[in-house]
């Protein structure tokens, strides 16, 4: 790896990595005031219980030999001891979206879960569901391979994560929050943010990062060639996410009669969940509709949970696992060349299909699993006497905004 791709990709890791802060402050504004420090903790502890084990054997299950193994093995270069210095820049980019994947599913248990058992079932679902999950994506896996496997002459497209991440997290998400139940008092209305001005902080912190998340991989060679797509990652990477924030106003004025700096912060982060796997395979024009598109359907997902009675906090599923859905699946309709409307048969769409349902519903049935054995042992959720007094004050000891 020459200097410059050795350079974009470490600046494209720290770009990443200060994402999950940007979530945990996004996240953090969103909940009471008397839950934004465990809100921002699941974050930063998920950033050192998943770099952690990134580098002990996730980097090392991440990728697989045959098309249908599970995952690599995770002795093979334990603790990285053997890595050359390109391959551990690789770890380092990886390890980021390790981290925001995990940080990303604890927006839907906010207010009511135990810090300990969060930091159980991160470790668990990182081991067993995200570094299988990503060597099945990225790693030569069964999705990387789909294509193949079926006799097409397409692959599937995931180019940054729409199933290994959004998918994945959002369906974890909803997992969870089904198996920690709702909160006290939950009814619309409930969910009013405390702060803004750290929601819009947290979502202006995820749209710089972003282009380190999606364009970073350019840096494994691609840069300074004739293959680069980075231009068109970038410009993709704008123009959906503003796109996204017309779209959710849009709707939140129709649907509410105002347009708010939550909904544009919100519409923002759909857009980039869904230009994540389609950043490097659509047009600008094709991203612009992306984006529109997204945010209206994610404006419109999050009232589902009033409606099916799941207490997805922070709205995972309405964002991350809707958003993925539809940037991953739009791709079977509109992915230059390949795309059903621009040249392609139905062989794309139905690639995309298979892989964001099979990451989908591994990922549910895993996290339910696991979140209800956690739940039936130590437990899962605070005490309701501990949740009305604070989970702040009750968990951690601290308060968020304390007065001298």
């Amino acid at each position: 790896m020459d200097s410059g791709n050795l350079a974009w990709l470490i600046t494209a890791s720290a770009l990443v990595l200060f994402m999950t802060p940007g979530v945990a402050f996004f996240y953090g504004g969103l909940v009471k005031a008397k839950s934004v420090v465990s809100m921002m903790m699941m974050s930063f502890g998920a950033m050192a219980l998943v770099g952690v084990l990134w580098i002990l054997y996730g980097f090392n299950m991440s990728g697989v030999e045959s098309t249908w193994a599970f995952a690599g093995n995770p002795f093979s270069d334990f603790g990285l001891a053997s890595a050359s210095s390109d391959d551990l820049v690789g770890a380092l980019f990886g390890a980021t979206f390790g981290i925001i994947t995990v940080a990303l599913i604890s927006g839907a248990i906010a207010d009511r879960a135990k810090f300990g058992a969060w930091m159980l079932f991160a470790g668990i679902f990182a081991t067993v569901v995200y570094f299988p999950v990503s060597a099945w994506v990225w790693g030569g896996g069964w999705v990387y391979n789909l294509g193949t496997s079926f006799g097409f002459s397409t692959e599937v497209i995931d180019y940054a994560g729409g199933t290994a991440v959004h998918i994945n997290a959002g369906a974890a998400a909803l997992a969870l929050a089904l198996v920690l139940g709702k909160r006290i008092g939950f009814q619309k209305g409930i969910n009013k943010p405390h702060s803004v001005p750290l929601v819009v902080l947290g979502a202006s912190i995820l749209w710089f990062g972003w282009f380190g998340f999606n364009a970073g991989a350019e840096g494994f060679g691609a840069l300074g060639t004739e293959d680069t797509v980075v231009g068109l990652i970038v410009i993709n990477t704008l123009g959906a996410t503003a796109a996204a924030i017309i779209g959710w106003l849009i709707v939140e004025k129709l649907k509410d009669g105002k347009a708010t700096s939550v909904g544009a912060a919100s519409g923002a982060v759909s857009g980039l969940v869904a230009i994540t796997p389609a950043c490097a395979n659509l047009t600008p024009g094709w991203a612009l509709v992306l984006g529109v598109v997204t945010g209206a359907v994610c404006a419109l997902a999050i009232e589902l949970k009033w409606k099916l009675g799941y207490d997805d906090s922070l709205d995972v599923v309405g964002v991350h696992l809707v958003g993925g859905l539809v940037g991953t699946i739009y791709l079977g309709f509109f992915a230059t060349e390949t795309g059903l409307f621009l040249g392609g048969g139905f062989e794309q769409l139905i690639l995309q299909v298979v892989a964001a349902l099979g990451v989908l519903i591994y990922s549910f049935v895993i996290a339910f699993i696991l979140g209800f054995a956690i739940d039936k042992t130590i437990g899962f959720r605070i005490k309701n006497e501990d949740e009305l007094a604070g989970v702040d004050t009750t968990v951690h000891g601290e308060e968020g905004y304390a007065m001298a």
